[in-house]
């Protein structure tokens, strides 16, 4: 299936971190574009997602969709075939969505879904680009009796998603990581965590102490931050016998591996690999149902 893209999602926050914002990002999509026919950040291997319109169907396709559908391509751009045709040129280089036009490619075992009606085009974009995270977190919250859940990145999209597929699926106690204080406002006043923590989820002692002050450790950790580095410190926060579930591309899995092996960690890591049955759905209907889960996100798309 192909089909002519409107918006590529999103600009992930290591490119932001490493170019600045602007020209110098706008140059660096476009360099990783045209040099691997792909949106593959070669420092994380994420790419995000992107909306578009359906310009043409396969005979043979199994998506069950048509020409002229506005849809959300719900596999990574990691992985999916694109060209970017005019430069970025509606693009600032500084929002998460990045405007544009240009072509991609789908195929048989692919993911899409339309775009819901509801709800405006760059909030559903921003909800379906993470719409793994909380699908995964309640199946696993879910295998546990009222455990505590400690989610790493809790004011982000993904975040602040897993915070409340967590809760609903019957955690006992939400603690929420967040690297500085205005995000620790934000969620707090979302309603999302029991507990706030503010910590460098890069500092393994640190987040530590700080989960352990909250009520820690945690049954189950879900990492959400698109950093690298934070291995440790979830190792370190979880319970013997518990689950970290890794969704930042940015994860080492060697480090996680090897740092299990060299603190003792009887911990059960899992993939995050973004696809459960259902959760395109499933996190929209968070969205619409938790008041704290759609004010986070809108201020991040608007912001």
């Amino acid at each position: 299936m192909g089909g002519r893209s409107t918006e590529v999602v999103s600009c992930p926050c290591q490119l932001r971190e490493e170019h600045g914002s602007g020209s110098a990002v706008r140059s660096a999509v476009l360099e990783i574009v045209g040099r691997r026919g792909k949106m593959q950040n070669p420092v994380t291997g994420s790419g995000g997602m992107l909306v578009g319109t359906v310009e043409a169907v396969g005979p043979r396709s199994p998506l069950g969709l048509a020409p002229g559908d506005v849809v959300a391509t719900l596999v990574s751009l990691s992985l999916t075939p694109l060209v970017v045709d005019d430069e970025l040129a509606g693009w600032d280089g500084c929002s998460e969505q990045v405007p544009c036009s240009g072509y991609a490619i789908l195929f048989g075992r692919s993911i899409a879904a339309r775009l819901p009606g509801d709800l405006p085009q760059e909030l559903s974009l921003a909800v379906m680009d993470v719409c793994g995270a909380p699908a995964l977190t309640a199946r696993v919250v879910a295998g546990y009796r009222e455990p505590t859940v400690c989610v790493v990145g809790a004011a982000g999209k993904s975040g602040s998603l897993a915070c409340a597929g967590a809760r609903q699926a019957g955690a006992g106690r939400v603690l929420g990581v967040v690297p500085v204080q205005h995000e620790a406002d934000a969620l707090a006043a979302a309603g999302l965590a029991d507990e706030v923590v503010v910590a460098d989820a890069r500092d393994p002692v640190a987040l530590s102490r700080a989960v352990t002050a909250a009520g820690g450790p945690a049954d189950v950790t879900v990492v959400c931050v698109d950093v690298p580095g934070c291995e440790g410190g979830a190792l370190l926060s979880t319970a013997q016998g518990g689950t970290i579930v890794f969704f930042s591309m940015a994860t080492s899995f060697t480090a996680a591996a090897l740092g299990a092996e060299g603190l003792a960690a009887d911990v059960t890591m899992l993939v995050g690999n973004g696809y459960v049955p259902g959760h395109a759905d499933y996190a929209l209907r968070l969205l619409r149902d938790v008041p704290g889960v759609d004010a986070l996100i809108r201020a991040k798309v608007a912001s």
